[in-house]
């Protein structure tokens, strides 16, 4: 629903609220001069951009939650959670509560009640606000990025090559017997086996402690994890009885010489990565829309740093680096490339545009 139908169903008192705020020059108890004060203001060019550059960097967060939420009603309760994610150091003092800044969101006429009695208690964003602060955030985030002088000297891209490294995996499982350690764990040279093998090799774990995203990550390397925790999570392997076993349906497969669309790794890593990463689909977007062309690495991070939130050991620059960057060249949304005197390059590659185009449908 957009402002205009949302400014209807509103009640005087909300409209007073919102040209107060604006400090609208109309008839305060007509609500037919309300509606249309507010709209004119807030339907003005400039709007956008002078509220954006009046934002905190907590309400620019929260904005951001907002517009890229897969869900399109919240709850108060949902609200406050999100007020709250937006608050990346939790010790400064003196802040206002989650539901201050949902009073000032509504006060400003970006957020509404509902306008049935089923939702009459939860709260939306205008559609049509959502598209306007959205293209205006991207020409925002384009003109902070440094576009590449010219195109890399070298660049790496992976494309559709985790499909077949999943069958790589069932098929290296289905040939041999692979023993598992007290924790369920390949012992090293079964994994160095299957690296051999794998289009993309990685080096091993380490001994020690690791920390990560998924039911693997501390045990495989980061793209060996995803493919073995899919595998897992589609029930064609299982560790059982000490060893790592395939199933009847991993058997099925991989005799069917199917292969595994890459949109399917794509919402298995945002199911994995998304709870400790909780706006991912709005960095994978604005990656996307900032790496239409090749840019500095370093300039991709300067720009969206202040959106990612510190996860315990993980630091925005690690959670961009490694959970973003490197996940998306391994899913075939990114090309990283080095330029003149050594300076790393991304670009977004056509299956990463239709990728984030699909997402944002759903």
């Amino acid at each position: 629903m957009d402002l205009a139908e949302m400014l209807t169903f509103a009640d005087i008192g909300q409209l007073s609220r919102i040209a107060d705020h604006y400090r609208c020059e109309c008839n305060g108890n007509s609500k037919r001069d309300l509606i249309q004060s507010i709209l004119q203001t807030i339907g003005r060019r400039e709007f956008i951009e002078r509220h954006l550059d009046e934002l905190s960097l907590e309400d620019l967060r929260f904005l951001n939650m907002l517009l890229f939420d897969g869900r399109r009603q919240f709850s108060l309760e949902e609200l406050i959670a999100c007020a709250q994610q937006s608050r990346f150091d939790q010790d400064a003092k003196d802040r206002e509560s989650p539901r201050d800044m949902i009073t000032r969101f509504r006060q400003r006429g970006w957020l509404f009640n509902g306008t049935t009695a089923s939702t009459r208690y939860f709260f939306e964003v205008p559609e049509d606000l959502k598209r306007r602060f959205k293209v205006s955030l991207e020409a925002r985030f384009k003109s902070a990025t440094y576009k590449a002088d010219a195109e890399p000297t070298v660049y790496r891209e992976e494309h559709d090559l985790l499909p077949k490294d999943l069958r790589e995996l069932l098929d290296y499982v289905y040939h041999h017997e692979i023993p598992l350690n007290a924790e369920g764990v390949m012992y090293r040279r079964n994994q160095m086996q299957l690296m051999e093998k794998l289009h993309i090799s990685e080096p091993l774990v380490g001994k020690g402690w690791r920390f990560g995203y998924g039911r693997r990550f501390k045990d495989y390397p980061s793209r060996l994890a995803l493919i073995y925790d899919y595998a897992y999570h589609m029930k064609w392997i299982r560790e059982e009885g000490g060893l790592l076993i395939l199933t009847a349906n991993g058997s099925e497969f991989l005799a069917g010489n199917k292969q595994e669309p890459m949109i399917q790794f794509v919402s298995f890593w945002l199911r994995l990565y998304k709870g400790p990463v909780p706006n991912l689909l709005s960095l994978i977007y604005w990656i996307e829309r900032c790496t239409g062309e090749w840019v500095t690495a370093a300039s991709l991070y300067a720009t969206l740093e202040r959106l990612i939130k510190p996860f315990f050991y993980d630091t925005p620059e690690s959670i961009f680096e490694e959970r973003l960057l490197r996940m998306m060249l391994h899913l075939g949304m990114l090309r990283i490339g080095e330029g003149d005197a050594g300076v790393r390059l991304v670009q977004s590659t056509p299956f990463g545009r239709e990728c984030v185009q699909q997402l944002q449908k759903h």
